[in-house]
């Protein structure tokens, strides 16, 4: 069996994360039982939600376990199995963690999934065609359910979420406007992502600027908002939501650092009669199938052009992940693991 490199959660953030947090080990993977299959990770997901689980505060989730190789999605083959339905080199995506290798109980509902690679990169299915995808399918189709004409706006819309929100938008016939940090993002937004337009939060940095350009780019106002950030990037958007306006509420980064994110005006949610409803898409697994057909689609058909910001090397996991969390990716970040 082969050496396994893994990165562990050694100490928790004190306010913003840093690379001592994490600590690099190698250790002898186990050998196989029954039922069980090694599989070799080709790339690991590194995604917003990880910097919550490091605290030890009340979450959706159970904190990571300190000392434990850090949760995160993978994407690999299987490279020795002992259960009929895994041969060596299917190709498979599971929950493998921040390692080298996994060792994973074949018959665990959800642990490992084979995928088809013919017409989707492997990559793909951690962000485009997995749980980025089907969150923004999630937010989209069951909680804002725009109409054919409608204006939906998306914040971090560079990233695996919003590119794959816009092009469902998109394919329903809605307006598309997104927010982003920095010209080069919005460029890709408008250029090859087909949002209607982008607006720079670092040009408009504060809720009446962004509030103004906003304006000017839902002139018909906004239906539907899809949050990914939080804070005041919330309260400008808030301002321009349409009477019944929906906003699917599946992250805000902002407040990852444990500080509280005050809502500027409330009363909004009165006034506008505004539904807020927030969701973790791993509570919604029969939604998958249907979200993951239609989003391979997209990308099979070249409706769906996500882009990847790859790191070589487990060691260079962190330092990727603490980059994600200040915005240095374009589209979705991974780490390249072969």
């Amino acid at each position: 069996m082969p050496r396994n490199q893994q990165i562990l959660l050694d100490n928790r953030p004190q306010g913003e994360a840093v690379a001592g947090n994490f600590r690099l080990v190698s250790t002898d993977t186990p050998a196989l039982q029954d039922g069980e299959v090694l599989v070799r990770h080709h790339y690991l997901s590194l995604d917003p939600y990880m910097r919550g689980r490091m605290n030890d505060s009340k979450s959706y989730a159970a904190c990571q376990p300190l000392g434990e190789v850090m949760i995160g999605g993978t994407v690999g083959e299987v490279a020795e199995s002992r259960h009929p339905a895994y041969a060596v080199g299917d190709a498979v995506v599971g929950m493998g963690g921040w390692q080298e290798y996994s060792v994973v109980q074949g018959n665990t509902a959800g642990a490992l999934r084979k995928v088809d690679t013919r017409h989707v990169p492997l990559s793909h299915y951690l962000g485009a065609v997995g749980m980025p995808g089907v969150t923004a399918w999630y937010g989209l189709v069951k909680i804002i359910a725009p109409r054919a004409g409608e204006t939906v706006v998306v914040s971090a819309a560079s990233g695996a979420v919003g590119s794959a929100f816009a092009a469902l938008a998109k394919a329903r016939g809605c307006r598309v406007v997104g927010i982003a940090g920095g010209p080069e993002k919005c460029r890709y937004a408008v250029e090859e992502l087909g949002f209607d337009a982008c607006l720079d939060y670092r040009e408009h940095a504060d809720p009446k600027a962004l509030g103004q350009a906003l304006k000017v780019a839902c002139p018909a106002g906004i239906d539907g908002y899809f949050e990914n950030v939080g804070g005041w990037i919330m309260d400008a958007v808030m301002a321009r939501m349409n009477a019944f306006g929906r906003i699917a509420l599946c992250g805000m980064i902002a407040g990852y650092d444990g500080k509280p994110l005050p809502m500027a005006n409330p009363a909004l949610i009165l006034i506008s009669r505004l539904k807020i409803e927030g969701f973790i898409v791993s509570e919604h697994l029969e939604v998958w199938p249907e979200a993951l057909a239609e989003l391979g689609r997209l990308v099979a058909t070249g409706q769906l052009h996500p882009r990847e910001t790859i790191a070589q090397g487990l060691a260079a996991a962190p330092e990727a992940f603490l980059g994600l969390l200040k915005g240095q990716n374009l589209g979705k970040q991974l780490v390249r693991l072969v």
